[in-house]
């Protein structure tokens, strides 16, 4: 696996959340509850060291208001895809329609965006994102991984090198430092739990 030099890590929010907040509900809908949480998560991405491939599953999570949106899905990315580079790639699963538009609205307003699965293999991107990079993704999502090469002449994006850079440097994509391919982040955690 020399192509993907990741640390995968899957973290539960839902166990999270019990052990946090000394809580037996699944929601969360306060600011401080979210900041326990996503101290937690960042606590567990230190742990781990080095760049991670982090699945963030929200299944067992009922109820996701606007501020823990914020502070647990843009105020995350915010910090491990700041001007150091990407510490960490993000996938959020378990992202069911009581989360979508709360994760979609901070996101957007922020300017950032992220992988979701919405539904068993389902994913899409959610937040903002350009029409190109959207193109690009639906493209790599299809097909799993392709050169660098290769993104010359496909998806049908006006700019389709620059719509994978900005994939790739907005943690919505992995590019192997490696080999240069671009990955799907969508088959990346297909083996995480």
């Amino acid at each position: 696996m020399t192509d993907l030099p990741l640390d995968p890590i899957a973290i539960d929010v839902g166990d999270l959340l019990q052990r946090t907040v000394a809580s037996l509900y699944s929601h969360l809908v306060t600011r401080p509850t979210g900041r326990a949480v996503r101290m937690a998560i960042e606590t567990q991405l230190a742990e781990a060291g080095g760049r991670s491939l982090s699945l963030i599953d929200l299944s067992e999570v009922t109820i996701l208001d606007f501020s823990c949106a914020d502070e647990v899905v843009a105020k995350l990315l915010q910090k491990h895809q700041g001007d150091a580079g990407l510490e960490a790639i993000f996938v959020f699963r378990g992202v069911h329609e009581p989360h979508r538009d709360q994760i979609q609205v901070v996101l957007e307003r922020q300017s950032l965006a992220v992988v979701a699965e919405t539904g068993p293999g389902r994913f899409e991107l959610l937040g903002a994102r350009s029409p190109d990079e959207d193109l690009a993704w639906r493209y790599l999502e299809d097909q799993g991984f392709l050169g660098r090469d290769e993104a010359h002449a496909l998806c049908g994006a006006s700019d389709p090198v620059r719509a994978f850079e900005a994939l790739s440097e907005r943690g919505l994509a992995f590019r192997s430092p490696v080999t240069g391919r671009y990955h799907a982040l969508s088959r990346l955690v297909e083996h995480l739990t």
